[in-house]
């Protein structure tokens, strides 16, 4: 699969203010290309997909996500004493899903070996079964995965091939075949967005859920929160994946299927924060990005503001 080499990072210089260098660092000036000697910090890395749209008759676009939140990334100011690395983005030709699937795992993986986060850049949210392949590759899977996806939709469609809904029914078979508990749990599930069928598919696998109705007020949250903690003691390991259309279509247009409720943003920053204290979380992803429908790059802006969230705050 092309694996692009990483784009030049540019943005503003502050370098007339009266300050130490570092205090007026913003990503741009801090991401390197990875390399097979970097350790640690946070690999960024592009999945520029959006062939999983496509098979699940969605608005495609996707594909240009990457490149929009990496531009959205490049004047926020950078994350304290974390090396962040770009490794490029995986391009599909033509209908390659798999293959590409298959190589965001194998990056994933490596990115993990090297003591680094995964931070996927998406792409549509079969990024997902990407970022999940890398995670319980040989010798790294953790004994009880959580995977908390924050979305709109289950995305545990039963297809005749893999697209933007399954990666989360792919997760399923995969821990059935291999003996493994099927941890999963979903925030902002909107009942308007999924089937009854979708509801009863859930509660078959034992997915755990909270709708978007019941997350609006803060007593909402602070039950959630509690739900999550429990969650998060259960497990050994966390895989965060966020889906853009869990907020809002005021504040996320540019995704393939907006929401008219939505998630608040301040709820998303409070579980972000919440799974990264655990100290468990060792991968992340953000899905459904669609920068031609988005408006003034609102959506790429926030999308950044949670990248940076889930990279480390500055200082």
């Amino acid at each position: 699969m092309p694996h692009t080499a990483p784009t030049a990072w540019s943005g503003r210089h502050d370098g007339q203010e009266a300050a130490e260098p570092q205090r007026l660092a913003r990503w741009h000036h801090r991401v390197q290309p990875w390399h097979p000697q970097a350790q640690g910090g946070v690999v960024l890395m592009g999945f520029a997909v959006d062939e999983g749209v496509r098979r699940n008759q969605g608005r495609v676009g996707a594909a240009g996500g990457p490149a929009a939140l990496r531009q959205a990334l490049a004047n926020l100011p950078a994350p304290a004493q974390t090396a962040v690395w770009d490794a490029g983005d995986l391009r599909c030709d033509g209908q390659g899903l798999e293959a590409v699937q298959a190589e965001l795992s194998a990056t994933v993986a490596r990115a993990r070996a090297q003591g680094a986060l995964p931070l996927v850049l998406g792409g549509g949210h079969e990024v997902a079964w990407g970022t999940f392949g890398g995670l319980v590759a040989p010798g790294q899977a953790p004994k009880r995965l959580l995977v908390l996806n924050l979305d709109a939709h289950f995305d545990l469609r039963q297809a005749s091939a893999p697209n933007s809904g399954t990666a989360f029914a792919q997760m399923h078979r995969w821990c059935q075949n291999h003996g493994q508990p099927f941890a999963y749990t979903a925030l902002g599930i909107s009942r308007f967005a999924n089937t009854p069928a979708l509801f009863d598919h859930a509660r078959a696998t034992g997915t755990r859920w909270r709708l978007d109705e019941d997350l609006q007020t803060p007593a909402d949250w602070q039950q959630a929160q509690q739900e999550l903690d429990a969650d998060l003691h259960a497990c050994d390991a966390v895989y965060l994946t966020v889906c853009l259309d869990v907020l809002s279509a005021a504040l996320a247009p540019g995704v393939s299927a907006p929401a008219a409720l939505g998630v608040p943003l301040p709820l998303l920053e409070r579980v972000i924060e919440q799974v990264k204290a655990s100290g468990k979380l060792i991968a992340a992803d953000m899905a459904e990005l669609n920068p031609a429908l988005d408006r003034d790059q609102q959506t790429a802006r926030v999308g950044a503001r949670l990248l940076a969230r889930i990279a480390g705050l500055p200082l």
